[in-house]
């Protein structure tokens, strides 16, 4: 690491000869495919952008200009790039390096990143500021060709390429998000990848035609024919964009030409960049969905290290067998097959799985569709995307109450990729959809049962919010209601999902001191099962502990209800409170925020001694 141990800022990357850049990434390579096969991480979307990164830190400067990333996991050369290579060594972990672009972590990020298709309408506000208060940097804007499947993208384009403002737009076009790209943009870009002599016929007209203007004005309107002729149906010219490219994504100094050239024109300009997932490493290029994110992994060999069973695989299973039986039930995905575990469903079903690219808000819609003309649509979305479609929830959804079902993966805190991905709005924002029914289940059992429940025994919109990865101590079935787990009568630990784990460790331990608490266990969080949970108490003190933000959570509903009620309950809500969650593992998080079973243990014990 010769070179890349001594580069801490701008200045050392533009120090680096350029006949040592190709060395430059090799190093960076060599160090991902090694340090992220300890710390797991997003290795193939990285692997394909080192040249690209290199280029854009050597062209932009990352303290001064503004690189919006989108979505942010390719974001790890350009964290080296910026003096952070010590933090490696924890990637994702607590202490260590975030996983995406982290303002508070460096000044460098120019902004937080997790979600998709937000980039060019960031980048276009920084401009618009830029303009605004007379300051003097410069703006690019990099996209994936997998988040131009959602449409908050051609709404930043469309304004953008209209604003006159001068800034770039890197479009890494590797046709794949985590798999292959789905919809119209992908076969148009796809077309657009064969053109690379369109590149260089600009490249040489502008250089050398275009620098007399009255020649250029004379001629502009045959170069529009030739254009037309070698690039028919650009869409990026349509919307206002000078377009440059396909460039290729792995010659890091054609790269920085192209960069070069793309931000001194000083207009909305849209640089295509062709580029491979997993460069440089051949397992993740023959397998750019499997090393998408990868946990700790084998470096020599690429072998991963396998995976337990999940609520994700049994939901995804347990789906494509109801539809065996029943034609009338759909499958859709925003771009997360693989994650949301309806690999099985696609395979058995192939006419009834779709998939609505990186578009949550498109997939909620469609769901409301199929559902109003006859379907049984079940849409599995992670809880930190289903929030883009909570207008679709309400308006497409709700107000006509149609039957749909959406499997909430990833609800309650997913670890390393911290606050962008924990699942921890969920609960408060689907307990205000009208009419919606939300089921929280804590086993493979629970959720098997659960879903048949959702499909068939239920009317209106419906969810099944469940976690990352897999169950615990409670394994039982068939809880859709209000359970009690114990007879104590000292206290009672209210939790649902895999909570509950936590919550019968505490309860073990507080029996090891001599207090009897019980666990009572809501299958269903929304609507509030009141008259059953406070029949299941038993007694007047009671701990609510739970996984999500303090707004809207099951306890603060409960404590609502019981007052109006007229019931008397001395309660402590141990929840996250605004919600907002940095990164490690969930066992750190649960500990750090106080809701694991010692932080439950001891809210029992000051809510029985205060008395």
């Amino acid at each position: 690491m010769a070179i890349l141990e001594n580069i801490k800022s701008h200045a050392d990357l533009l120090a680096v000869p350029p006949e040592e850049l190709d060395g430059l990434c090799a190093e960076i390579r060599a160090f991902l495919i090694e340090s992220l096969s300890h710390t797991g991480g997003h290795l193939a979307s990285n692997l394909g952008t080192v040249e690209l990164s290199v280029a854009l830190d050597r062209v932009y400067d990352p303290w001064r200009d503004r690189i919006v990333f989108d979505v942010g996991h390719q974001c790890y050369t350009h964290k080296l790039l910026t003096g952070r290579m010590a933090g490696f060594d924890r990637l994702r972990h607590s202490g260590g390096v975030s996983g995406f672009p982290k303002p508070s972590e460096s000044e460098a990020d120019a902004f937080i990143a997790g979600h998709a298709s937000n980039s060019v309408s960031v980048a276009l506000g920084m401009a618009r500021a830029r303009t605004q208060l007379r300051e003097d940097y410069d703006v690019a804007a990099l996209i994936g060709d997998g988040a131009l499947t959602g449409g908050l993208a051609y709404e930043g384009l469309s304004n953008a390429g209209q604003s006159g403002e001068p800034m770039v737009v890197i479009l890494n076009d590797n046709a794949m998000s985590i798999r292959r790209n789905v919809g119209g943009m992908a076969k148009l870009l796809s077309r657009m990848r064969v053109r690379p002599a369109y590149f260089e016929f600009k490249r040489r007209y502008r250089g050398t035609v275009g620098r007399v203007k009255p020649v250029y004005n004379a001629i502009h309107a045959v170069k529009e024919q030739i254009k037309g002729a070698i690039l028919p149906a650009n869409v990026f010219d349509d919307l206002g964009f000078y377009y440059l490219g396909p460039v290729d994504g792995h010659d890091v100094r054609a790269l920085i030409s192209a960069l070069t050239w793309a931000r001194d024109m000083r207009v909305p300009v849209l640089l295509h960049v062709i580029t491979q997932k997993g460069r440089g490493y051949a397992p993740a290029e023959r397998h750019p969905d499997r090393y998408h994110g990868v946990g700790p992994y084998d470096a020599a060999s690429g072998e991963l290290r396998p995976s337990g069973a999940s609520f994700s695989a049994v939901f995804g299973e347990e789906l494509a067998r109801l539809a065996d039986a029943d034609e009338r039930i759909a499958a859709i995905t925003a771009a997360m097959a693989d994650g949301t575990g309806l690999t099985p469903f696609e395979r058995r079903h192939p006419e009834r799985f779709f998939d609505a690219g990186i578009a949550e808000g498109g997939a909620a819609a469609m769901a409301a569709g199929m559902a109003k003309q006859g379907l049984r649509p079940v849409a599995a979305i992670y809880s930190t995307f289903l929030q883009r479609a909570y207008d679709q929830l309400i308006h497409d959804s709700a107000l006509l109450g149609l039957h749909t079902v959406f499997a909430v993966d990833r609800a309650g805190l997913v670890g390393e990729d911290g606050e962008t991905h924990h699942g921890v709005f969920d609960l408060a924002y689907l307990s205000s959809v009208p009419g919606m029914t939300v089921f929280a289940p804590a086993s493979f059992a629970e959720l098997r049962d659960m879903l048949h429940e959702a499909l068939y025994e239920r009317s209106g919109p419906c969810a099944l919010r469940y976690p990352r990865g897999g169950e615990g101590e409670y394994v039982s079935g068939g809880a859709l209601s209000v359970r009690a787990l114990g007879s104590g009568t000292d206290a009672a630990i209210v939790a649902y999902g895999t909570m509950v784990n936590e919550a019968l460790a505490a309860a073990r331990a507080l029996a090891d001191e001599g207090i009897d608490a019980r666990v009572v266990k809501p299958g269903i969080v929304c609507p509030l099962p009141a008259e059953e949970l406070f029949s299941a108490l038993g007694t007047e003190a009671v701990v609510f502990a739970e996984e999500v933000c303090a707004a809207g959570c099951l306890g603060e509903r409960a404590l609502a209800a019981a007052a109006l009620a007229g019931r008397p309950l001395r309660a402590r809500l141990l929840n996250l409170g605004g919600g907002v969650v940095g990164q490690g593992s969930a066992a750190e998080l649960r500990a750090a925020r106080g809701i694991d079973a010692a932080a439950i243990a001891k809210a029992v014990k000051e809510l029985i001694y205060e008395r």
